[in-house]
C-alpha cells in the first residue's frame, strides 16, 4: 500500500513538471502533447491513491508491500526550467521506457491481485504511448542529434542513480563507523585514561626551579 502511495506521488509530481514544460515550450504540438501527458500522469496518481485506499480499507496493504519493489519515472532528476525541447523529450523517452519496463514486471508478478494488476495494465498502455510520442517528436525536432540526446539522457539517469546509491551507502558506512567509535573506541579510550590516572600520584609535585629561565617563562 505504501508503495502504491509513493507511485501516486511520483506520477502526480511528474504531471506538474509536464504542465510547466507545456508552459515553457514554444512548439504548439509539443504543448498539446505535454498537456495530454500531464493529464495522464494525474490520472495515474489518482488510480494509485484510490487503490491504496481500497487496500487500506480491506487490510491487504501489507501483502502488497511485500509483492512489489519501489520504482518510478525518475522525473525528480529533471530540471524543467533548464531543459530545451530536445533534452526534455530525450529525458522523457528514457524515463517512460524505463517505467514501461518496470510496470510490465509489476503487472506480471501481481497475478494474485487482479484489481491492482488491471491498474498496471491501464497505466502501461499510456506509458507505451508516452514512450512512442516522445521518440517521434525528438526525431522531429532534432533529426541529426536525437541519438546523442538519448545517450546523454541515459547517462544522466545512470549518474543520478549512482549518486543516490553512493549517498545511501555513505550514510550506512557513516552510521557503522559511528557505532564502532561509540561502542569500541570510546570504551577503550576511557579504560586507558582510567589506567593512566591510576598511575598518577595524588597531590602537588615539586618542579625543579630554573632561575635562568625565570624572565622568559611564567613558571
Amino acid at each position: 500500500m505504501q508503495k502504491l502511495l509513493r507511485f501516486g506521488e511520483t506520477e502526480t509530481d511528474g504531471g506538474r513538471d509536464l504542465l510547466r514544460a507545456a508552459e515553457l515550450t514554444r512548439d504548439p504540438l509539443l504543448r498539446r502533447l505535454y498537456l495530454l501527458h500531464a493529464v495522464d500522469e494525474q490520472r495515474h496518481g489518482s488510480l494509485f491513491r484510490r487503490r491504496a485506499a481500497a487496500m487500506l480499507a480491506s487490510g491487504t496493504g501489507a501483502r502488497q508491500d511485500e509483492a512489489a519493489t519501489p520504482a518510478g519515472h525518475g522525473l525528480d532528476d529533471l530540471d524543467v526550467e533548464r531543459e530545451s525541447d530536445e533534452t526534455m523529450l530525450a529525458f522523457l523517452h528514457v524515463a517512460e521506457r524505463s517505467a514501461a519496463s518496470r510496470f510490465a514486471v509489476y503487472r506480471n508478478v501481481l497475478g494474485s491481485d487482479p484489481e491492482t494488476q488491471r491498474i498496471f495494465d491501464d497505466i502501461l498502455h499510456d506509458e507505451k504511448f508516452h514512450m512512442n510520442y516522445t521518440l517521434t517528436q525528438l526525431v522531429r525536432v532534432s533529426p541529426e542529434r536525437h541519438r546523442a540526446k538519448l545517450w546523454r539522457a541515459r547517462l544522466t539517469r545512470l549518474w543520478n542513480a549512482y549518486l543516490r546509491v553512493a549517498s545511501a551507502l555513505a550514510g550506512v558506512m557513516g552510521g557503522a563507523i559511528l557505532t564502532v567509535q561509540y561502542f569500541v573506541v570510546l570504551p577503550l579510550f576511557a579504560m586507558l585514561s582510567k589506567r593512566a590516572a591510576a598511575r598518577e600520584r595524588e597531590g602537588w609535585r615539586a618542579v625543579a626551579q630554573r632561575d635562568a629561565d625565570s624572565m622568559r617563562s611564567q613558571y
